[in-house]
């Protein structure tokens, strides 16, 4: 054996155990990194969503709480459509809004859940249908809350 096969032969070794020990110090530092991420997620992010959530509640008033809701309830075309017709008219057959609209009836569904969710209309079932009716007592105050908004 030569002497330049051996300083070959150490020299690789030496690469390849620099290298198993960086991966190895890489490994356990990112384990380290990762339990202390874990344990910031876990104890401290809640304390400050709590309180950036109570900040909110504090800053609002409950009648602008209830006015959020009632808007978010008519912010889509489908639901406006529903309220529109009940107010025509007194109540309404799930079936018969389903046969009225062009969607799916899960998703017609899921409209009047939001509607009902934000107290505007109110749902009796009525085997094996459901019949829907405006709220009427939620659907005044909203009325009232949006032109006191609005200034009318």
């Amino acid at each position: 054996m030569s002497i330049n096969y051996l300083i070959d032969a150490m020299s690789k070794w030496r690469a390849s155990r620099i290298k198993n020990l960086s991966l190895y110090y890489f490994y356990k530092t990112n384990r380290y990194i990762s339990k202390i991420s874990f344990v910031i997620k876990k104890n401290l992010l809640p304390l400050f969503a709590n309180q950036r959530t109570m900040s909110i509640e504090k800053a609002t008033t409950d009648k602008q709480q209830r006015m959020a809701r009632y808007a978010k309830a008519m912010g889509h075309p489908v639901r406006m459509y529903v309220l529109e017709l009940l107010s025509k008219q007194s109540c309404c057959y799930s079936g018969d809004l389903s046969q009225d609209l062009p969607i799916a009836k899960s998703t017609l569904s899921q409209h009047l859940k939001e509607l009902r969710d934000a107290g505007l209309i109110q749902g009796e079932i009525e085997s094996p249908r459901i019949r829907y009716c405006l709220n009427k007592e939620n659907w005044k105050e909203a009325q009232l809350l949006f032109k006191e908004f609005l200034g009318l």
